[in-house]
């Protein structure tokens, strides 16, 4: 088990609840719709890979190794570049701070998500 994965998870999952309580309850009565549904994207992927990361807190204790700490790094890495960009790029375009550019972070966490999957998966595979 990696204790760090799995309290990282934990925290990241509560603030995927509180993050989506406060799009469904709070934001959805200032944001645009195009921009909430951004939002929505952000936290439901900062979701997936809070399960994602919890996966490699547990699995590390029948696989331990370094492919599954980077998967597990990625994951982390992933929901800050993916997740954290979508939640600034909702905020500038509330705020009409012109720093569209700030999309352009997105597509790097998606990497890392997908990086994190084929770690995980090779540092399953690679114990066999």
């Amino acid at each position: 088990m990696h204790k760090g994965f799995i309290k990282t998870a934990a925290l990241l999952g509560a603030l995927s609840v509180m993050l989506g309580a406060f799009a469904a309850h709070g934001l959805k009565k200032i944001l645009a719709a195009g921009e909430l549904q951004i939002f929505e994207t952000a936290v439901r992927y900062q979701f997936y890979h809070v399960f994602a990361l919890l996966a490699v807190g547990i699995l590390y204790a029948a696989f331990p190794g370094k492919l599954l700490v980077w998967a597990g790094k990625l994951f982390m890495a992933g929901i800050i570049l993916f997740s954290g960009s979508l939640y600034v790029l909702c905020y500038v375009k509330y705020q009409e701070i012109p720093l569209n550019w700030i999309g352009a972070i997105t597509p790097f966490g998606g990497a890392a998500f997908i990086a994190g999957w084929v770690l995980l998966f090779l540092g399953v595979v690679k114990r066999n």
